[in-house]
């Protein structure tokens, strides 16, 4: 075994991430998680002999392109850790706020779904923050949803998962449907940075070449339910269309942080 000054490998690996476009702060993290130390400890003990052989086979990842969160096995989402690999979308912050807005408006004791739900981050989310409501999370893809069990069962979350295709498999109604469905237009996907267009689930990713089909299929079969639905950049009129041509009103759309209309609430009840 060859070993080597943590304060040595630690200031070459973070050269090595500069040239290759990656933040060093990814370097400490990964190096922290191979320790199973904390970010402190790598600076206060730069003199402690290491073995680099662990560290650089997930830096070769990192220095790839492969996010981070993939190479760690886990990102954080609404202050809970889950898992997560290339089956499922990396959540982002922006969802939390898709979260927030159910947890506001799902009446106590609500049954709701999860469409697409991936790493099961917004289902176990909800039932964790609300065990009030009856939580099901779907999804069509049978390895997102090992992701989700995996996640529920760590998470000790009682959300069901099934697998459908929006929400083909039920002839039930659920009080709220919730979902960060594929938005991205298929021609814009080439666009995206190449962590996400050569890594994250292309089918997470777009539905099809205006990138709306998802949103309207999910307005197809949501009934009389509360839907709220993620959207995308410049979205927001498309969707209104879609609304408008099925007779669904649009109750609310809630910016994200940067200003972007990012959350739309939307119900039959809400036609006018």
């Amino acid at each position: 075994m060859t070993s080597e000054r943590l304060d040595s490998a630690r200031m070459r690996w973070r050269e090595e991430a500069r040239r290759n476009g990656v933040n060093p702060r990814d370097v400490d993290l990964l190096l922290a998680d191979t320790l199973q130390r904390s970010l402190t400890y790598l600076i206060s003990h730069g003199d402690e002999q290491v073995d680099p052989s662990a560290v650089e086979v997930l830096l070769a990842r990192r220095f790839s392109g492969e996010p981070l969160q993939y190479v760690r096995g886990r990102t954080e989402f609404y202050g809970r850790e889950f898992f997560v690999d290339d089956r499922v979308l990396i959540p982002r912050p922006e969802t939390e706020l898709l979260v927030e807005s159910v947890l506001l408006r799902a009446p106590p004791h609500a049954s709701v779904v999860d469409v697409g739900t991936g790493s099961g981050c917004i289902a176990i989310t909800l039932e964790r923050e609300r065990p009030d409501l009856r939580v099901t999370a779907i999804d069509v893809s049978f390895a997102a949803l090992a992701v989700a069990r995996h996640n529920a069962t760590r998470l000790q979350s009682g959300i069901a998962l099934i697998a459908s295709d929006i929400l083909t498999a039920f002839r039930r109604s659920f009080d709220v449907v919730v979902a960060n469905p594929p938005y991205i237009p298929a021609d814009e996907v080439e666009t995206l940075d190449r962590e996400v267009r050569m890594h994250e689930p292309r089918t997470a990713l777009t539905p099809g070449h205006r990138g709306t089909e998802a949103l309207e299929r999910i307005f197809d079969s949501s009934g009389d339910s509360l839907i709220l639905m993620e959207i995308g950049y410049g979205q927001e009129a498309a969707v209104r269309g879609a609304a408008e041509a099925r007779r669904i009103g649009i109750i609310d759309v809630r910016n994200d942080l940067a200003g972007i209309p990012r959350i739309v609430v939307s119900s039959r009840h809400g036609w006018k």
